[in-house]
């Protein structure tokens, strides 16, 4: 593990200002990609660039470089079968994400981050990683199901619904979704920023958070009681809360 990758307890930026401005430089770019492609509206681009300032201040470039794994998997996935979530009314807004939506995927995996920089201990940043992957997991399973399929079945219940509804599943999309967490863990790894006993670790969350979203899918956002981005948020905090517990073990 490199110091120009990982994060160190004090934070990747540590007490270094060259860091700070290389890390603000960084997240402004990171947003104005992200606005000029469209994945965010402008709302969006400024949330998306304070969670990606705090994982890139927190635990380094490998943290950063999972956050843009995430936006270029999720950003991919959105556009398959574009015309088809059009006619079931589940494509996404042509102006992009709001600041809501990127908050409920990355809030979640920020907050963890800064944990990590703030106290120490790899829980918090084996918890931020794999809250990341979950966010790839189901964006990536939700837009490429409804790209290969009008239909799923309900999570609960397994009765056949129309693809885009709360708490609906395809197999394509499950496995997709597996595929784009393993993508993350992967980046992960590979930066150093997780260590391979932990790789399993963050895809088994990941999955856990992607299953726990579909329930709440089907549970409660389906009567309305929540709304999709406090699913997301929740989902997000699943697999974030189920790679700590599995950390502890290690």
């Amino acid at each position: 593990m490199t110091a120009s990758w990982s994060g160190m307890a004090a934070g990747w930026a540590g007490a270094d200002p060259k860091r700070w401005l290389l890390a603000a430089a960084i997240t402004i770019a990171f947003a104005a990609l992200g606005r000029g492609v469209r994945g965010v509206n402008a709302t969006g681009a400024m949330a998306g660039a304070a969670a990606a300032f705090l994982i890139l201040a927190s635990v380094g470039l490998g943290g950063f470089a999972a956050l843009v794994s995430v936006f270029v998997l999720a950003s991919v996935a959105t556009q398959l079968g574009y015309g088809q979530k059009q006619a079931l009314g589940t494509a996404e807004r042509k102006d992009g994400r709001s600041a809501g939506q990127v908050l409920a995927n990355l809030g979640v995996a920020a907050v963890c981050a800064l944990g990590f920089a703030a106290l120490g201990g790899r829980v918090w940043l084996v918890a931020s990683m794999a809250a990341l992957a979950e966010a790839a997991a189901d964006t990536v399973s939700s837009e490429y199901g409804q790209a290969r399929s009008a239909r799923a079945r309900l999570i609960t219940t397994w009765n056949v619904v129309a693809a885009g509804t709360d708490g609906a599943i395809t197999l394509a999309g499950t496995l997709a979704g597996v595929i784009a967490a393993a993508l993350v863990a992967t980046v992960c790894a590979l930066t150093g920023v997780i260590r391979a006993r932990e790789f399993a670790v963050v895809i088994v969350a990941a999955v856990a958070g992607l299953f726990a979203d579909s329930s709440l899918g089907a549970l409660v956002e389906r009567r309305g009681v929540l709304g999709n981005n406090a699913v997301n948020l929740l989902s997000t905090l699943a697999a974030a809360g189920v790679a700590a517990a599995l950390a502890r073990t290690l």
